[in-house]
């Protein structure tokens, strides 16, 4: 079977063109968006000593080899999270950061192994300001693209509507039935057993190898997020503290934390953070996770030492990530990824 034609051929660059023309034009009016407002852009290392510490991302790892035969051990980040943070500890009050990323085992019309991050952060505000301003960049991409909604799919945003705040546990109930918070106990410890029977109840498959945090991720895919971001945007709020190991609880229910994800077309956009700003706890999140990495495949990363002793220093602060590139996507009407990234890496031959 031939192979599909390189996208720097000709013909394959001048269909993909406009996209690209779009993605520059979205990337000039969100810098000028957060220069209008204070922020400072900021350009973070690609190279960590972690790459992150969450149990389901993977990532590209590398060495840096000295002069004198030594190796140290470095990764491509996941995120300039920690960088930014780092930022933030040192007495920076709102930046931003567009970064390009790298995730591995990930490959796909929404997916790709090196992406472009925007992350933003602001000392001292809540993460519902995060809210407002994902609001008005939703808006204003869409402006930029001059189209009156984001599409992917057949499926159509409009983005000039106030977002639907939900809930994840009201998102449970609605979509799969299920109380979700009758599985969390007043600690933010997850009752496997629980959730099982409420999804064996609503007709949904479990396995017995099936942890909680694996029914819970089930849940979400199949039945939640299917339904999110449609006709309006759809921020997915408050999500357990146990799927949450970079936010801070919220004050009235320390079962959840202060963690959101913006959708439009059913397309996960945005994750954000009431950011966690107590490094003891932070290392405990990021060892649970690293356990789960090691049970589920084989394999740790190390922590960032450096990232939890500026966390100890960092004032409160809200945070947030936003793919660019589906953000792009949407708003030009794109039906993958890579039709959005002016030199997309190469996928292997089968």
């Amino acid at each position: 079977m031939p192979h599909a034609s390189p996208w720097w051929t000709p013909d394959v660059h001048a269909d993909r063109r406009p996209f690209l023309v779009g993605r520059n034009r979205i990337q000039s009016a969100l810098r000028r968006f957060f220069a209008e407002r204070d922020f400072i852009e900021v350009d973070t290392a690609t190279l960590q000593v972690s790459p992150g510490n969450e149990a389901h991302l993977h990532a590209f790892a590398t060495q840096a080899l000295g002069h004198d035969g030594s190796v140290q051990p470095l990764y491509l980040h996941t995120s300039p999270e920690f960088a930014c943070k780092k930022l933030i500890a040192a007495g920076e009050r709102r930046i931003a950061c567009f970064a390009h990323v790298y995730r591995n085992r990930e490959r796909g019309p929404l997916h790709h192994p090196e992406f472009t991050m925007l992350e933003w952060y602001r000392a001292g505000e809540t993460y519902e300001t995060l809210m407002r301003d994902c609001a008005v960049i939703l808006a204003l991409a869409a402006e930029t693209a001059g189209t009156p909604f984001l599409s992917y799919q057949g499926r159509t945003c409009d983005p000039f509507l106030e977002p639907e705040r939900l809930s994840v546990a009201e998102a449970f109930e609605r979509f799969a039935g299920i109380d979700l918070l009758a599985s969390i106990g007043k600690d933010g410890a997850t009752d496997r057993e629980i959730l099982a029977a409420a999804m064996r109840q609503a007709g949904l498959r479990v396995a017995d190898d099936d942890t909680w945090a694996d029914l819970f991720s089930g849940v979400l895919v199949e039945k939640v997020e299917p339904n999110l971001g449609f006709g309006r945007p759809t921020i997915l709020d408050e999500y357990p503290v146990a799927e949450a190991a970079l936010a801070r609880p919220t004050p009235r229910d320390r079962r959840v934390a202060e963690r959101f994800e913006l959708y439009a077309c059913g397309v996960e956009l945005a994750n954000a953070f009431g950011e966690l700003t107590d490094a003891k706890e932070q290392r405990r999140r990021f060892e649970l996770e690293m356990t789960e990495k090691a049970r589920v495949y084989g394999e740790t990363y190390p922590l960032d030492e450096d990232f939890l002793a500026a966390l100890a220093m960092m004032p409160e602060a809200s945070g947030i990530a936003l793919g660019f590139d589906r953000l792009v996507m949407l708003a030009m009407g794109a039906a993958r990824i890579d039709q959005v990234l002016w030199a997309p890496v190469a996928e292997a031959s089968t």
